[in-house]
């Protein structure tokens, strides 16, 4: 999902069934590994069902920002119908249920204003109001967001989550367990050189990565990027872009949006409900 030639990717195939439909037909963060269980309670995965048919596919990640509201990115916004959506909160094992998931239907889908479709002019950020809010059932926790404006230095380490392919050049090998990895921020001043991003890398993007090794990929989109800052960890981006072709490119970095300079924008919408 977050390569700028390529839009759509289906990893896996969730059938609709009573009580719960998570059987997955098998298709990570590259570099990744897997993540412990009951680590990143606030990731999410987000699923359409793109025929009305109660067949639910992995699309993007998502973060718990609220009892009621998901962060993702704007492009995993495939169809404005709210109804062909859900999240699947307390996820670990897509292909298996695991008893810590709760699945909740989308009931309103908020797209940033100046979202244009157009990934280099940015504002990739959407919030969804679910049908019903996420409870504490030990495997989820709503996630903390980092101070309005906050910048982070060149070469912080964060970590990378989510169940996008695991190898671009073999695009079948997808995780079942969701994946993590550090990967290190690259700096606005040089994430916008131009043998890296060049002029397409803005101040309200951040960029991290680009070492050639690891890197997000499709099915990552939307997903957080998760750093330790202020003594919590907090989503300080939502995965976003990447280089067309293979994802883990030298100096072609994964491009998130920076959830500091939306924070306006999200409380509006969260508090405005």
């Amino acid at each position: 999902m977050i390569w700028l030639a390529t839009f759509i990717c289906c990893l896996g195939l969730i059938g609709a069934q009573v009580p719960f439909n998570h059987y997955v037909n098998n298709q990570r963060v590259i570099g990744g590994n897997d993540a412990l269980p009951n680590t990143w309670k606030w990731q999410v995965s987000l699923q359409l069902d793109s025929y009305n048919e109660g067949l639910f596919s992995h699309i993007c990640g998502g973060s718990i920002v609220d009892a009621f509201y998901i962060m993702t990115a704007a492009h995993c916004i495939l169809s404005q119908d709210a109804s062909q959506y859900r999240v699947v909160v307390g996820e670990y094992n897509l292909y298996e249920y695991d008893g810590s998931e709760q699945f909740i239907t989308v009931e309103k889908i908020h797209v940033h204003p100046k979202w244009t479709g157009n990934l280099a002019i940015g504002n990739d950020i959407a919030l969804l109001r679910l049908a019903q809010p996420v409870y504490d059932n030990g495997f989820i926790a709503i996630g903390n967001l980092p101070r309005p404006g906050e910048m982070l230095p060149h070469d912080f380490t964060c970590f990378i989550t989510g169940w996008g392919i695991m190898d671009y050049e073999a695009s079948s090998i997808t995780p079942d367990i969701l994946q993590e990895s550090p990967i290190r921020v690259v700096e606005h001043s040089v994430c916008s050189q131009p043998e890296w991003w060049g002029s397409i890398a803005l101040r309200s993007m951040l960029c991290a990565g680009g070492d050639g090794v690891v890197s997000g990929c499709q099915g990552d989109s939307g997903g957080p990027l998760n750093c330790f800052t202020d003594d919590e960890w907090r989503i300080h981006g939502v995965v976003s872009y990447g280089p067309s072709g293979r994802c883990n490119q030298f100096s072609k970095p994964t491009v998130f949006t920076r959830v500091s300079s939306f924070q306006d924008w999200l409380y509006s919408v969260i508090e405005g409900a």
